[in-house]
């Protein structure tokens, strides 16, 4: 039987309704972010396969039951991978499920870290997530060494004063800034926000993330049952690279500010804090800094931006922080704020 490949657009109602109908008959919950899908059609028209991109990640891989065995995976992600190059993303990842590697080893991803049972995470280079390590050991310093991690959306006196508890407690301080656009504040903002807000405290060494620590706002949990299983098995595939990644620094802290508003944030620190020490990481969870007794977050900044004057955030946020938004790209994202449906969960 010969297929054919054709793009599923987001107006195409009919191929939408087939999409969903193939990924649930595969027990696949569809991922919210998604920039590309592809469909793989039978000679009478009807969707077999399908794959999508989002970034520089492959997700919501599918074959209808009755069609696998015949090579079908592989002519999916062969397109996206090919797909994926022209669009300038070379190093691709794929999160999937842990008995599913063996599929996309022999299409040329490797495996990094699993959750036993759960998931895998794979990219296509070989040694792409040690070179990642051997770059951090570059920057390894001596002494009490601890790490935090960011999203900074935007930065604020609450981040600030986190950064500070651990810039005081330790002789040195990695802080890695989430690196995926999913948020409100692109990368590059957010990243020379932070540093500008650290700017006093020069036992502070910024990192990008890059691919390797997993943002709760791209995890791809459509193939988990439900969604307090999709955090919990994030935390655990998340904690074990940053074991790694821990190791090449000589980090032995890490440092999380409680949590009293997200569900998502509280197990994931919940779980943080049971499994760190095993790998000889101490969890040290530091209270929020309050204002006019609320403890201040980055989702509350921006709902104010939201609903009202920037000056009503200046208590909240640092003056580097609090000038952006008098720049033109800063200027953009209050544009931003104020037509999004939802500020809270960005």
């Amino acid at each position: 039987m010969t297929y054919s490949l054709s793009r599923i657009f987001p107006s195409d109602r009919r191929g939408q309704a087939e999409l969903d109908r193939l990924l649930t008959g595969e027990h696949i919950r569809r991922d919210p972010n998604l920039d590309y899908t592809v469909g793989l059609y039978d000679s009478n028209h009807k969707l077999v396969a399908t794959g999508s991109t989002f970034g520089n990640s492959l997700r919501c891989l599918a074959v209808d039951s009755r069609y696998q065995g015949e090579g079908l995976m592989a002519q999916v992600v062969s397109h996206l991978v090919s797909r994926q190059m022209t669009q300038g993303h070379s190093h691709l990842f794929i999160y999937t499920k842990s008995d599913k590697t063996a599929i996309f080893g022999d299409l040329g991803f490797y495996e990094i870290a699993r959750v036993e049972g759960e998931v895998a995470f794979m990219e296509n280079r070989r040694t792409g997530f040690a070179d990642f390590l051997s770059g951090l050991s570059a920057q390894r310093r001596a002494g009490q060494c601890a790490a935090l991690v960011m999203n900074c959306n935007p930065f604020t006196l609450g981040h600030r004063h986190l950064v500070e508890q651990a810039a005081a407690q330790n002789d040195w301080v990695h802080l890695f800034v989430v690196s995926e656009d999913a948020s409100l504040f692109p990368f590059a903002d957010r990243f020379a926000l932070v540093k500008a807000g650290c700017a006093h405290m020069p036992n502070v060494i910024l990192h990008e993330t890059g691919s390797y620590m997993i943002s709760s706002a791209v995890f791809p949990s459509y193939f988990l049952e439900d969604d307090e299983s999709a955090i919990a098995v994030q935390a655990r595939l998340d904690l074990q690279l940053f074991g790694s990644i821990a190791r090449s620094l000589g980090v032995t802290r890490r440092y999380v500010g409680d949590e009293p508003f997200s569900k998502v944030t509280g197990l994931y620190n919940r779980i943080m804090a049971d499994e760190l020490p095993a790998a000889g990481i101490d969890c040290i969870v530091i209270p929020r800094k309050e204002q006019d007794g609320l403890a201040i977050s980055a989702s509350h900044v921006r709902q104010l931006i939201k609903e009202g004057p920037i000056e009503a955030i200046r208590p909240l946020v640092p003056p580097t922080t609090y000038d952006y938004f008098f720049t033109e790209a800063g200027q953009a994202v209050v544009d931003k704020i104020r037509t999004a449906n939802n500020v809270i969960h960005y």
